[in-house]
């Protein structure tokens, strides 16, 4: 027991080896009492919020306790410089890799669950998958220049060197970044999300998918459009699902020769169709002037629904209810016309010489 190797006797050995084992084996049950404890009380809650912390807790590696406890256990033995610098680093390595574990598995918990709690929003899953990614790519760096601090490298002069390098990588990938960076925008300002129904400069499709480069739509034809989310912000975006009434403009012509009593009753009848529809509003209804073949008619009105389809059922029944009541009143509806008038050019030359004959005689009879 009194041997002597690298500078510490058997028994020192052995206590170290019982100091390691047991620091191992505590702080195992500890976790495995803690994580059953709190995974019974996360039960009895409505929030995820401690189920997540639990499920977090659950992810600690017995790697991570090993090492710590060697590193506990070599705090009772006389050892060199190096390898107590060797044990330090490597305590606090797996520490960090632990904690950053921690966090990942927490972070990933709380996506879980933020989808699930959203499912009938589509959208929230693009942001949650979003939000994600950026969270554990800054996550995952930050760890890395800790560990490279850790083991003894200058990351000062490594920092500065990534933001030179950085600079050089951003201009050559400056598009996708930009693609990246409007994906985001996307993402926390919804202008649209996933299942709305958008137009796009002319182009009008559902929107199916919203990536961290691309944005894809279903056109009206069938087929998908892929927009770069960059160009797709510089658009002018028409989101026609967050369209809650709709405007129409009603314009109707007559021919000349109507009289004057049924111009003025033209639009109150026009008015009286559109009050008596239903989930419409008159904004007005008036003569507006003459067209060069027609007396001409305008109302706008409001149809109080963003459907389509009632919106063109209301327009139909209007346009009926107006050849009926035209019809009943012997009011035409203008046709499209055009007038020639044609001129007898020899028909005018002599008449022009027959005009000037009587005088040219008189000026002859003249003293």
């Amino acid at each position: 027991m009194n041997l002597v190797f690298y500078n510490n006797t058997t028994a020192e050995w052995l206590i170290a080896v019982g100091i390691a084992v047991g620091v191992t084996l505590g702080l195992y049950a500890l976790k495995t009492v803690l994580v059953r404890r709190l995974a019974i009380i996360a039960a009895r809650t409505e929030t995820k919020l401690d189920d997540i912390l639990v499920a977090a807790l659950d992810a600690t590696h017995f790697y991570v306790l090993a090492v710590l406890g060697i590193f506990f256990g070599a705090r009772y033995l006389t050892l060199a410089p190096r390898v107590d610098l060797f044990l330090t680093r490597a305590a606090i390595t797996v520490g960090l890799i632990q904690g950053a574990v921690w966090i990942d598995n927490a972070l990933r918990g709380w996506l879980v669950e933020y989808r699930a709690a959203r499912g009938d929003e589509p959208g929230r899953a693009t942001s949650a998958a979003a939000i994600g990614f950026v969270s554990r790519i800054v996550l995952w760096s930050v760890l890395a220049l800790m560990l490279l601090d850790n083991l003894g490298f200058n990351i000062t002069t490594l920092v500065a060197s990534l933001g030179i390098g950085g600079i050089a990588v951003a201009l050559a990938v400056q598009n996708i970044l930009g693609d990246l960076f409007a994906s985001l925008s996307i993402v926390l300002d919804k202008p649209f999300v996933i299942g709305d129904f958008i137009n796009v400069n002319g182009v009008l499709g559902t929107v199916e998918h919203v990536g961290l480069k691309t944005t894809r739509v279903r056109s009206l034809n069938g087929e998908q459009i892929i927009f770069s989310n960059a160009d797709l912000l510089k658009s002018r975006i028409h989101n026609m699902k967050r369209m809650e009434t709709r405007r129409a403009v009603l314009g109707i012509a007559v021919p000349f020769g109507t009289s004057e009593q049924q111009l003025r009753e033209i639009p109150g009848l026009i008015a009286d169709i559109i009050k008596s529809q239903p989930q419409v509003r008159l904004d007005r209804s008036h003569f507006t002037g003459v067209g060069p073949a027609s007396l001409n008619f305008e109302a706008v009105y409001t149809v109080n629904s963003p459907d389509y389809v009632v919106h063109m059922d209301i327009q139909q029944e209007i346009h009926f209810q107006l050849i009926k009541s035209f019809a009943e009143r012997g009011v035409q509806f203008a046709l499209p016309t055009q007038a020639l008038h044609l001129v007898d050019v020899n028909g005018e030359r002599a008449l022009r010489a027959g005009a000037a004959t009587p005088q040219a005689e008189s000026a002859d009879q003249a003293p």
